[in-house]
């Protein structure tokens, strides 16, 4: 890796770096809107690269902003690198060669899709290699400031419309972490996986970067997205970024991630996140909150819970419930052991999803909202964040799903933060918020599930999947009968 560089970033950091000697510098970005700024601020701020590798990257209003948001970086004189997984770059082939075409813009496509047209053909006759993607997220500025966690591009992360909003968590973070991510960062663009965009064949026309500035621009005019875009710019955070006043946590963060070499087949396990995970975690003694969309323990992992429970660490675990979830198969594969897990002694919660509508009433109504249904950073109405807490002393999150895909198949990025306030801000989250916001799941006298939620001082008992129909509840069991778990 070169040299890094003597800038505005450095002149920032390295006073904060000399008080806290070893140590890195967190701050987590809940709120969505805040998220995007962060991103959009690190683009426009960022003098010499910006080094970037994400899992999906929308053609959307935010999913623009960004592009055009490099695409003015290049123009500065920056060397712009990305690094996207091709599963779900369909429609952007215009798009990238476009921005390829700038000679400072490089971009790289892993484990690419070697038909761009139709698509599908390839998982018919390719399955076992295009089924492995790359599920990393990771944003650096100057080599050093880093954004990473959960999130992808795409409005639905950055709270940018009322359809689907996810409930979503990363983080900017300074000091040896963004190193350690520049390193990473590098292993992969320079991997046997990442093959640029100039070497694959396509018929598509690419789209001049004046059409993307243009596109851009209308996006900024519509009125629709105007508020959006406005309240970008006028939030507390941009201004505190630009004039230094951001509040780190400073702690021990350890990045940990899968080798692009899992792609392959040939990753060794010290090569693992999922074993370097098990290496960093140890042996929980007092008690573990896990956050996870896509939760698939299988009868191992399950047997493994149970067995940690028995020896009195208290797990409570947050997903998705049926009518929250953007993957009923990946539901299923979770549904299945809820009893199991319940009878271990797990307490199970599961989030609850908001309408559009009941979104919009609770803008209306924000001043009279009812006590006790506070949500979680905005009116999510689908939990996607990856994080947990053990003992009250050490929080993880990244993109790892704690499900057989980002063990076996996906490459995944994560942190280990050392931190007792950020673990205890999590705890107290479990104990005062999850119950508003998400359905408590437990068994009756005659064993049988129920869903319990809180409105206030009122609690109300399902007997069935809230919030679904006879259908979709029929349409997941069904599905849970398949062996199809380590496709989950």
């Amino acid at each position: 890796m070169t040299q890094v560089p003597e800038g505005q970033f450095s002149n920032a950091i390295n006073p904060l770096l000399a008080k806290h000697p070893d140590q890195s510098g967190v701050v987590p970005l809940i709120n969505a809107r805040e998220a995007f700024a962060a991103r959009i601020v690190l683009a426009r701020q960022a003098q010499f690269t910006l080094d970037i590798q994400y899992y999906i990257w929308r053609n959307d209003r935010t999913g623009t902003l960004m592009f055009e948001a490099l695409h003015e970086a290049a123009e500065r004189g920056v060397k712009v690198r990305l690094l996207l997984d091709d599963h779900n770059t369909a429609g952007l082939d215009a798009v990238l060669i476009g921005l390829q075409s700038h000679p400072n813009i490089d971009i790289r496509l892993y484990n690419p899709l070697k038909l761009r047209c139709p698509r599908f053909i390839n998982y018919l006759f390719d399955f076992t290699r295009v089924n492995r993607r790359m599920h990393n997220k990771a944003l650096i500025a100057d080599q050093q400031v880093l954004i990473s966690g959960g999130r992808n591009i795409g409005d639905e992360y950055f709270g940018a419309h009322d359809d689907v909003v996810f409930a979503d968590l990363d983080a900017l973070m300074i000091g040896p972490v963004a190193q350690q991510a520049q390193l990473e960062f590098e292993k992969y663009w320079n991997s046997a996986s990442a093959v640029p965009l100039a070497q694959l064949f396509t018929l598509t026309k690419p789209q001049s970067l004046t059409a993307l500035e243009q596109r851009a621009s209308v996006i900024e005019a519509d009125p629709s997205a105007r508020h959006y875009i406005e309240a970008i710019r006028k939030l507390p955070f941009v201004q505190d970024f630009l004039t230094q006043k951001l509040e780190f946590v400073w702690a021990k963060v350890t990045l940990m991630s899968d080798s692009p070499t899992k792609t392959l087949g040939l990753a060794q396990q010290q090569h693992l996140l999922a074993y370097q995970l098990q290496q960093a975690i140890g042996h929980p003694e007092q008690c573990v909150k896990l956050v996870s969309p896509y939760f698939v323990p299988t009868k191992t992992g399950v047997a493994l819970l149970s067995e940690l429970a028995a020896t009195g660490v208290d797990i409570t675990i947050l997903t998705n419930s049926l009518e929250a979830t953007d993957v009923a198969v990946v539901h299923a594969g979770y549904a299945k052991w809820r009893k199991a897990l319940i009878t271990a002694g797990i307490k199970l919660y599961e989030v609850q999803k908001v309408s559009p509508l009941a979104r919009k009433q609770e803008r209306k109504l924000r001043r009279q909202r009812l006590k006790g249904k506070e949500r979680f950073g905005s009116s999510a109405s689908s939990l996607h964040a990856k994080t947990f807490s053990v003992d009250k002393e050490r929080v993880f999150l990244g993109s790892f799903n704690f499900d057989p895909r980002s063990i076996e198949l996906n490459t995944e990025l994560g942190f280990i933060i050392h931190s007792g306030v950020l673990a205890r801000k999590i705890d107290q989250a479990f104990q005062q918020t999850v119950p508003n916001y998400a359905y408590r799941v437990d068994l009756d006298e005659q064993d049988k599930l129920y869903w319990e939620e809180r409105l206030g001082p009122r609690i109300t008992r399902y007997r069935s999947e809230p919030g679904v129909s006879w259908w979709r509840r029929l349409g997941m069991r069904t599905l849970a009968l398949l062996p199809i778990d380590w496709l989950l």
